[in-house]
């Protein structure tokens, strides 16, 4: 059975007006409007491609009313949303969670239960599931008696009743301590016809942890890492088996932490392409929540019919201590590797894991990302060997060779000495050609620049200060530094002083690594005095497209990578 998309609906009270719920849509005061809004929420569900959605009553349901008929649920609330199930375009999933298990429901469990009999028993629309929480079920043998009558056992059909239980176990902080007990409580209750397990995820590995439970457990069953760290376990729950994954219909609805919305997961993720073969890729580094690289990648994928998924991976990094990092890098990329069932086969690797990734395994390519000192790609062969390479290196080359700028007769200059600029300066030298290094901090450029010339015989790098810039005699310049960069340092800035270089060639090129914005300060005043460029997003796709055929052994479609990237920045 394929793994099902649920789309969560938390009711709204009061609702709130949204025009993605179709035209003019202004719902009425109350429950009421709860309900008409969260009925627009699931045609819109359904038209994304959800399978089923889960109505989440809790922060709407106030249990008994109060007063002489104290016990008796009240005969509006119980009609509403007896028309929610009814008028529902998709399958239910029916959840009242309590706040002591990360809800908004605060009252008594024998009013939801009561609730529960109303919309499960003797209905002509029940929910298809009842998702009840295991410390609930289990707290008392009269609450879980009740229960049970809300319910169909897998193995035994009452007359009126069709409603399956989902007994869940939820833990915002971590793995629980005593998971695998109440994971055993719940393959045991014969009531139970789908175990669901989530909790926060601390790291990647989590994510195995809960692909293991996928494919040890006797009933179908749902688990799922929450936060930026579990979003692999919700999009690779196919490859598992399990029983549904949860996507929120737009961002801002999530019910839980780390949901993807249901565009992502079908569209960017091509979550229904997911299979037990899939491999798995993705880009290493701390943080990667903003990378086009899935967008790109994955959108190759299906351009070529490769059976992959790339995925952020987010691996911690702790900026004042570079042993825990690396500590952090190597458990977490070696759990990956040696994690068979995962079909892990590659990796971008951007800041700060670019050097701790240069000792995954031996160098593929022309150029040893040890003499960098960063690589920027893993790759796993079919016989497990592992492979390193840095393909900024070669995009470099690649987009400057191609304006005719790069060999024995030209001199480049590079600005800043980070692991770009190391990069850059690396793969140029192996051409022959001569590179000025400027930066700020005169010392880091020249360390730098002894280092490659005692690995490079070809090519000469020498070390300028930055102020020498407005007077270089170059063919080229190439920005390494994060000047000019939407979020950086100094994003107004311009990394090449080109207004105080007047006598500058008009042949010559600029080239700035910085993609985003695509035309940075630099790049526009180069436009502005008539000299030829090459933006960040040309070396981005360059080096993505490096990687890409690394993974498949097939050309990458490379102007499909640069339409997406730059109508994504444009946006």
């Amino acid at each position: 059975m394929p793994t099902l998309v649920c789309v969560p609906i938390m009711l709204e009270h009061p609702p709130v007006a949204d025009p993605a719920r179709g035209g003019d849509f202004a719902p009425e005061p109350g429950l009421a409007g709860a309900v008409t809004a969260a009925l627009a929420d699931a045609a819109l569900a359904k038209q994304k491609g959800a399978d089923l959605v889960e109505f989440r009553i809790d922060s709407v349901f106030e249990g008994a009313e109060q007063g002489p008929d104290a016990d008796e649920l009240d005969a509006y609330t119980v009609a509403e949303f007896r028309r929610l199930l009814a008028e529902s375009p998709l399958p239910v999933i029916l959840t009242c969670r309590p706040t002591w298990e990360g809800g908004e429901y605060d009252g008594d469990d024998s009013d939801r239960v009561a609730l529960f009999e109303k919309l499960c028993c003797d209905t002509e629309h029940p929910p298809a599931y009842l998702d009840v929480e295991l410390a609930a079920y289990t707290r008392s043998a009269n609450l879980r008696q009740k229960i049970n009558l809300c319910v169909t056992h897998p193995k035994q059909q009452r007359k009126g009743v069709t409603t399956r239980l989902i007994l869940s176990t939820h833990d915002f902080e971590g793995r629980p301590a005593d998971l695998d007990r109440r994971l055993l409580a719940m393959y045991e209750e014969p009531a139970c016809a789908v175990v669901k397990v989530a909790y926060r995820a601390r790291s990647l590995r989590d994510n195995l942890d809960l692909f293991e439970i996928l494919r040890e457990s006797p009933k179908p069953t749902i688990a799922l890492g929450m936060g930026e760290f579990g979003l692999t376990s919700r999009v690779l729950a196919p490859k598992f088996h399990g029983f549904l994954t949860f996507a929120s219909l737009r961002d801002q609805a999530a019910t839980a932490p780390g949901q993807p919305t249901i565009d992502d997961l079908l569209g960017l993720y091509r979550f229904r392409k997911i299979g037990k073969e899939t491999r798995l890729y993705g880009v290493i580094g701390w943080p990667v929540g903003h990378s086009l690289s899935p967008l790109i990648h994955n959108a190759g994928f299906d351009e070529i019919g490769w059976d992959g998924v790339y995925l952020p991976l987010p691996i911690l990094a702790d900026e004042h201590d570079a042993t825990v990092t690396a500590t952090s890098f190597n458990a977490t990329v070696n759990a990956l590797a040696d994690e068979l069932a995962l079909s892990f086969e590659g990796a971008s690797v951007t800041i700060p894991h670019k050097e701790h990734a240069v000792r995954f395994g031996s160098p593929s390519g022309l150029r040893d990302p040890s003499l960098i000192g960063a690589a920027n790609t893993l790759t796993l062969d079919p016989n497990r060997e592992r492979h390193t390479a840095n393909t900024d290196a070669d995009a470099i080359v690649e987009l400057l060779t191609g304006r005719g700028v790069c060999g024995a007769d030209c001199r480049i200059g590079i600005v800043g000495a980070g692991g770009v600029a190391k990069a850059a300066a690396y793969a140029l030298l192996q051409t022959g050609t001569t590179v000025v290094l400027y930066n700020r901090t005169i010392r880091r450029a020249e360390s730098m620049a002894d280092e490659l010339n005692a690995n490079n015989p070809t090519g000469k790098i020498v070390a300028a200060e930055l102020d020498l810039l407005p007077r270089a005699c170059c063919h080229a310049f190439v920005n390494c530094t994060p000047v000019g960069m939407i979020g950086g340092p100094d994003p107004e800035g311009l990394s090449i002083p080109i207004p105080d270089m007047p006598n500058i060639d008009e042949n010559t090129v600029f080239f700035d690594t910085v993609y985003n914005p695509i035309e940075t300060p630099m790049l526009k005043a180069a436009k502005e005095h008539g000299f030829r460029t090459i933006d960040g997003v040309e070396m981005f796709v360059r080096q993505a497209a490096a990687q890409f055929e690394l993974w498949t052994g097939k050309g990458a479609p490379v102007q499909l990578f640069d339409r997406l990237v730059r109508e994504k920045l444009g946006s």
